[in-house]
Order: structure tokens, then C-alpha cells, then sequence
């Protein structure tokens, strides 16, 4: 009975630290995304879409602060984050936009000039990478900002589709609202470049934090090679019936999955034991289980 006790407060503790860990990278990505929309954004008069580029285009017509209406634009979509998403995420997405408000505030009266010389070039790069970079982090670890980005999330949820292609899509809209009011074309233009840039950044760090390969593996000394994988890697093995189409004969098919710095060791294994091995290579996104998401105990593993 104590072992069960200690267990399941060991467990508790454990998934504390993790909440813990997550709210402190969204405030990471919180400063990451603001610093980038202060610094670049509204320093080189470029937009931004979503809510974001609603505040900035209230700031350029009305002289609004970002860090004010980011939060009242947001409130109504608090509810919807609160019915749809469950309570950790609603949480995690007040954490992000309150703080991306008080991040705003801090670095619009404390901030730095960075001086680019009117290139708008890497203005539009370093913005689509600042923000792409500060929302990935902050999706990542399971949080939002409010806005668009909770429509992305639930897209993503439902639908599948990446967050990514799902704010470009809204970012477009934006943008053109943008154009039609107060963005001269030659800011729209290098816009859209940091709008693109950045839904790439968001779906590289979405997509590859779990990346990995998948193997698939042909061979007539199976049963040898997934042992070696087995005990060399310590990773598992799935064992598939297949029939050759042309030679009608049953053979088993492994199936691997591996980290990506874990190939080449893969590689070798399966050379060492049957050179003549058929190898399929995949790429694999969003792994989940033991051994990625998961340790030897079924308990998470710290992100």
C-alpha cells in the first residue's frame, strides 16, 4: 500500500514539474514572439496577420497599444478555449496571451533599436523567424496566444491540418485588410514573406519535435536482426506477415522506428547481419510511445 502511495505521489510530483516546465517555455515563447513583432514588425512598419495584425493595424490607424487590445480582443475567445480545448490548455493560453501583453508593454518602453539599414529583406526574415520561432515554442509545450492561434489549434486537433497552413490562411485575410487601410504594397509584399517564413518555422518545430525514421526491412535472417535491435538498440521491433508478389512466399516484414541520430547504427546492424536486406527509410512526424514520449515505466518523459 506504501508502494502504491509513494508511486502515484512520485507521479504527481513528476506531472507538476511538467506543467511547470511547459508555462515557463510558453513565457520563453511569449518573449521570443513579442521581441520579434516589437523589434521588427513595428519598427519597419510591417504587418502581421491574425489578432496580432489586428493589433498592429489598430496601433497604425489609432495609435492602440498591441499590449491593450491583444488582450480584449482575446477575451471572447477565452470562452471557446475553455469549452473546446479543457482546462490545462485554457490555462496554458491565458499564461500566453497575458504574457505576451506584459512582454509587449516591457519591450515597446524598454526595448532596443536595431539598426537594419531600411533592409527590408532581413527585417521580413528575422520577424517570420522571431515570431515563427516564439509560437512554435509555445504550441510545442501545449499553449497559445489566444486569437487565431486557438482556431489553428483546434483545426489542428480536429481536422489535422498544420497549424502552420491554418494561420497563413487567416494571416492572408489579415494582410489584405491590412493593405486595404494603411499598408503600402511594398510592406505588404515583404509581410507576406514573414508571414510565410514563419508558418514554416511553426510547422518544423511542431512536426520535428517528435521526428524520426521508420524502417522497414526485408530480410530471410529476420528473427537476427530484430534481435540485435532489440538488445543493441533497445529498441522494438514489429513483426508484419507479408507475401511476395512474385514469389507467393510468406516472409515476415519488420518494422522499426528510430531516432534520427540512431540510422546509422541501424544501418550497420542490419548490414552486419544480412547485407543483402532489403531496407525501406521513411521519414516518421509525431512519434509517440515509450522510448519518445513515454519511458520504460509508461511515464513521461521531460520535453
Amino acid at each position: 500500500m506504501t508502494f502504491l502511495y509513494n508511486k502515484k505521489r512520485s507521479h504527481t510530483q513528476g506531472v507538476k514539474i511538467m506543467k511547470l516546465k511547459n508555462i515557463a517555455f510558453i513565457l520563453l515563447g511569449s518573449a521570443i514572439f513579442a521581441f520579434g513583432l516589437v523589434h521588427f514588425n513595428m519598427e519597419n512598419k510591417l504587418a502581421e496577420g491574425g489578432f496580432t495584425g489586428i493589433t498592429l493595424l489598430l496601433y497604425f490607424l489609432f495609435g492602440i497599444d498591441p499590449s491593450i487590445s491583444n488582450l480584449v480582443l482575446n477575451i471572447p475567445l477565452f470562452f471557446i478555449g475553455w469549452k473546446l480545448l479543457g482546462r490545462t490548455t485554457f490555462v496554458y493560453t491565458i499564461v500566453g496571451t497575458v504574457s505576451l501583453s506584459i512582454f509587449l508593454w516591457i519591450f515597446q518602453r524598454y526595448g532596443f533599436h536595431i539598426p537594419l539599414n531600411n533592409d527590408l529583406t532581413l527585417a521580413a526574415l528575422f520577424a517570420g523567424v522571431f515570431i515563427g520561432v516564439g509560437l512554435g515554442i509555445i504550441f510545442r509545450y501545449g499553449g497559445t496566444t489566444g486569437g487565431v492561434d486557438i482556431i489553428a489549434r483546434l483545426v489542428y486537433k480536429y481536422k489535422g491540418v498544420s497549424m502552420g497552413k491554418t494561420m497563413f490562411l487567416f494571416d492572408s485575410c489579415v494582410i489584405f485588410l491590412s493593405l486595404l487601410t494603411y499598408l503600402p504594397y511594398r510592406e505588404g509584399m515583404y509581410t507576406l514573406v514573414a508571414v510565410f517564413v514563419g508558418a514554416r518555422v511553426i510547422d518544423f518545430l511542431q512536426e520535428g519535435a517528435y521526428a524520426a525514421k521508420g524502417a522497414t526491412i526485408i530480410s530471410e535472417k529476420s528473427d537476427l536482426i530484430s534481435e540485435k535491435i532489440m538488445t543493441e538498440m533497445e529498441r522494438g521491433v514489429t513483426i508484419l506477415k507479408g507475401i511476395g508478389s512474385y514469389t507467393k512466399r510468406e516472409r515476415d516484414v519488420l518494422y522499426c522506428v528510430v531516432a534520427k541520430n540512431e540510422l546509422s547504427r541501424l544501418k550497420s546492424i542490419i548490414t552486419s547481419v544480412d547485407p543483402h536486406a532489403f531496407v525501406a527509410i521513411s521519414d516518421v512526424h509525431d512519434v509517440h510511445g515509450e522510448g519518445f514520449t513515454l519511458d520504460e515505466n509508461k511515464q513521461p518523459l521531460h520535453e
